[in-house]
């Protein structure tokens, strides 16, 4: 049966690059509102989002599973989910206090378990992020008592500790934005580097491999409001036959409170994050999610009134529209990414063809 998907899902696919669609709108059989998207591989992706709403699917999309909600999570806002493969993940709520939980599954999501609470009444998680080929994870947070929560697992999300070496005060008002499970990112010398909003500043904080503690950079981004800021980073990193070199770094947000809004959106850094430099020409309004195509080496970003790509490493960006054989309005109303996966409000989920991407490369 999962061949036979898989077999129908290609001709599917084949189908619609011919009639040069750049997005595969697919159906969720759900009216969530989803931020929570992850593309394991080989067919197999997760997704979750308001209503205690949580997906999987192992056939790229072809059919949509809606799971069983984790007990007592009818209400929750299912913010983030991470998975291992096609029968375990972790999913992450977000509110306060303990409306921010991580439910786990073994068995494909039929059942769940309760594995965290968060324990700060004043505590608003962000993003989980695990790494899937080990044990180990990391679990972010709003500041509590003027200073950003960190969590780590060592088991695959069973246990939970609070890691003491994130030492960061916060700004006033400043804080994280749970928008697209993206706030957070770890790289390949497992350094850990997040982004801030809602302040005065916007700030891009990284360790220093938990040694010699944190430091934090201004980012060139809207800000000065609650609704400014971060809002998710990517990173590639430059690779070479021999050693692992530095990181490039884009960052992508703006205002949500103004969609619209062009200025201040987009930044990157050459250097591992020490520096940054605001985009020549910037996505066109607030993007809520980043991330980089390593196949075609292209940056693309999305957001409620449209999607942006960069080729030359987030200098600039230009809008990626709709084909002959897309709807209207297939580059809008988008939350998050996992590539090839794309989700919105409404139960919105839409599989990106990576191959028209390459395409539509502008040199």
């Amino acid at each position: 049966m999962l061949f036979h998907r898989a077999l129908t899902y290609l001709i599917a696919a084949l189908s619609a690059g011919n009639a040069a669609s750049q997005w595969e709108i697919q159906d969720a059989h759900t009216t969530a509102s989803l931020r929570g998207i992850h593309y394991v591989g080989n067919g197999v992706a997760w997704a979750s989002g308001t209503d205690g709403t949580v997906l999987r699917t192992e056939d790229m999309g072809f059919v949509w599973q809606l799971c069983a909600i984790p007990p007592g999570g009818e209400k929750l806002d299912f913010r983030g989910i991470q998975a291992f493969d096609n029968n375990t993940a972790i999913v992450m709520s977000s509110g306060k206090g303990d409306l921010s939980r991580l439910y786990k599954t073994t068995d494909g999501c039929q059942t769940w378990k309760l594995v965290f609470t968060n324990p700060d009444k004043d505590g608003f998680w962000d993003t989980i992020l695990l790494n899937r080929l080990e044990s180990d994870g990391l679990l972010f947070g709003d500041p509590v008592n003027g200073r950003f929560v960190l969590w780590r697992t060592a088991d695959k999300g069973e246990h939970w500790a609070r890691d003491p070496s994130l030492d960061v005060h916060s700004l006033p008002g400043e804080g994280a934005f749970a928008a697209s499970n993206s706030i957070l990112v770890e790289d390949d010398h497992s350094f850990i580097h997040f982004g801030t909003g809602g302040g005065k500043q916007v700030r891009f904080v990284s360790s220093n491999g938990g040694e010699a503690g944190w430091g934090a950079v201004t980012v060139d981004l809207a800000a000065g409001s609650s609704a400014t800021g971060i809002f998710s980073i990517a990173f590639r990193t430059f690779l070479s036959k021999y050693v692992i070199g530095s990181a490039h770094f884009v960052a992508i947000g703006g205002d949500y409170s103004k969609p619209s809004k062009a200025q201040g959106t987009a930044a990157y850094s050459v250097d591992d994050g020490h520096t940054w430099t605001s985009s020549k020409t910037s996505p066109h309004g607030y993007r809520s999610a980043v991330a980089y195509d390593r196949n075609t080496g292209t940056w693309i970003t999305v957001g409620p009134n449209g999607t942006d790509i960069s080729t030359d490493d987030g200098r600039n960006w230009h809008p990626l529209k709709p084909g002959p054989g897309d709807a209207p309005d297939a580059d809008q109303h988008w939350n998050a990414l996992s590539l090839p996966f794309v989700v919105g409000p409404k139960g919105r989920i839409g599989l990106l063809h990576s191959d028209l991407l390459a395409q539509s490369k502008v040199h």
